[in-house]
């Protein structure tokens, strides 16, 4: 059986990335102005946090189902006998959900992993699926596994201001004016399935460092008996300058000098709701047929 891999933008994959591994792609919709546009087709990084700060009505969305089985009808054209689709957890949007329903008019040869994840976390889950693909396993098998496994990651995000957080409801306007003049900080997480307080600090800089604890506490507690090998760190930002990124990153590669770790930017569906100059985190226990 020759089985294809398929994934959103949400996992930090662009297109030029995903044609270069062998991995499908479908780009996440942005809608500015009542206008849609596409992550990483026909909207940047640069020109999505323009809109976003610049006063225009900006959402995400989830692919439209003629889209998506487009894509699929393209990918058994190519050739391929069956197809792992792996979504932005099901949690954090309707997008997982409806792929399931339209799959079932492929008789089983679409098979849809909800393994709860979304951004670096995400991204370890269409590596591993790739691997496994490459090994032989069919569409079922890889679903199983990764939903199996969906759990054994964690992703921490500080949020440089409240004024998004505020405009989706998750902070009223009296706490986001509160926490602008305290330079107050939160810091959210993504257990899986939704996104969650963590905590509060202030400053960007005690942001970061809270994070790193948290991510060592979860190395050190939930992930114990996980190989160095076996881990990787992804670090995240939006709209971060390359400096910035770079200097996250080695923060990062400082704090687990035996692990694997790298930087993609935050996908626009995190990016709409946490703004510019956001900070994440994302830890990942990887399947010990999973090679770095």
């Amino acid at each position: 059986m020759k089985t294809a891999v398929m994934t959103d933008t949400n996992s930090g994959i662009m297109k030029a990335e995903a044609d270069s591994m062998g991995i499908f792609l479908i780009p996440m919709p942005v809608i500015i102005n009542d206008e849609t546009h596409y992550e990483g087709i026909d909207l940047t990084e640069t020109s999505f946090y323009e809109s976003l700060t610049g006063g225009k009505n900006v959402s995400t969305s989830q692919p439209s189902p003629g889209d998506l089985m487009d894509l699929w009808d393209d990918i058994f054209e190519q050739g391929y006998d069956e197809i792992i689709h792996i979504p932005m957890s099901s949690g954090l949007s309707a997008s997982c959900s409806s792929a399931i329903s339209l799959s079932t008019d492929y008789e089983g040869k679409v098979q849809i992993a909800d393994n709860h994840r979304i951004s670096v976390t995400q991204r370890e889950s269409v590596m591993h699926a790739k691997k496994l693909a490459e090994a032989g396993k069919s569409a079922k098998e890889i679903k199983e596994i990764l939903e199996a496994e969906a759990y054994n990651s964690s992703i921490y995000i500080a949020v440089d201001t409240l004024e998004f957080l505020k405009k989706g409801g998750r902070v009223t306007a009296a706490g986001a004016a509160l926490g602008s003049v305290l330079n107050i900080k939160p810091i959210l997480t993504i257990q899986g399935d939704k996104l969650d307080a963590f905590a509060k600090t202030r400053g960007i800089k005690k942001c970061k460092q809270k994070m790193v604890e948290a991510l060592k506490n979860d190395r050190e507690t939930r992930f114990k008996d996980a190989d160095d090998r076996h881990i990787l760190i992804g670090a995240a930002g939006s709209n971060l300058t390359e400096e910035e990124a770079e200097e996250w990153k080695q923060m990062l590669v400082d704090a687990f000098p035996n692990s694997y770790v790298y930087y993609d930017p935050l996908s626009f569906s995190i990016g709409c709701h946490i703004g510019p100059k956001g900070y994440g985190i994302g830890i990942s226990v990887c399947s010990k047929d999973y090679d770095n």
